[in-house]
């Protein structure tokens, strides 16, 4: 991988970032730059542990998934170099994330975990976040996992249909 690659790499990323105001997970990031096939995995795993490390970008890690925002840095950065990247990439670029952003938004708002209490019952926590600001958060109490595991994959597909309910309900 030589260095010019790498540069473009990283500022795609930081460009990406950029152009949101909501965290992108790593399957996020990594989709868009495999599908259009602007790198392959591992150049671009390597390309965002630079970036962690190099301190451009932040992760969190949250039940096995990476989201990634800028630090000040990194909007230090992009805003000085975006025109190292081509009007043409720009322009992939800000056509996924048009044509994705609700998607895009909805999987990073939508955050849910299942855990086991000292009691043998699981917790299904289920939470809608707006940026750093948490909209509403649910802890269901339930016998098995299983159950758990199904209300959390249910609260991701339904999460917004049942913040509106509860918020129609309760004003």
């Amino acid at each position: 991988m030589n260095t010019d690659s790498t540069t473009l790499y990283k500022l795609m990323i930081l460009y990406m970032l950029n152009k949101v105001n909501f965290p992108l997970s790593n399957t996020q990031l990594s989709s868009f730059m495999l599908d259009k096939q602007y790198t392959d995995y591992f150049t671009f795993q390597k390309t965002i542990s630079s970036l962690v490390e190099d301190g451009f970008i932040r992760g969190t890690t949250h039940q096995s998934s990476t989201h990634y925002t800028l630090t000040k840095e990194g909007e230090e950065t992009i805003a000085f170099f975006y025109t190292k990247i081509s009007t043409a990439i720009r322009d992939d670029i800000e056509t996924y994330l048009a044509d994705n952003k609700y998607e895009l938004k909805n999987q990073a708002g939508t955050v849910t975990d299942c855990y086991k209490l000292p009691n043998g019952n699981y917790i299904a926590h289920c939470q809608v976040k707006e940026g750093d600001t948490t909209l509403i958060e649910l802890n269901l109490n339930v016998p098995i996992e299983e159950q758990a595991e199904i209300i959390c994959a249910r609260w991701r597909e339904n999460s917004q249909e049942l913040y509106d309910y509860i918020i129609h309900k309760l004003m």
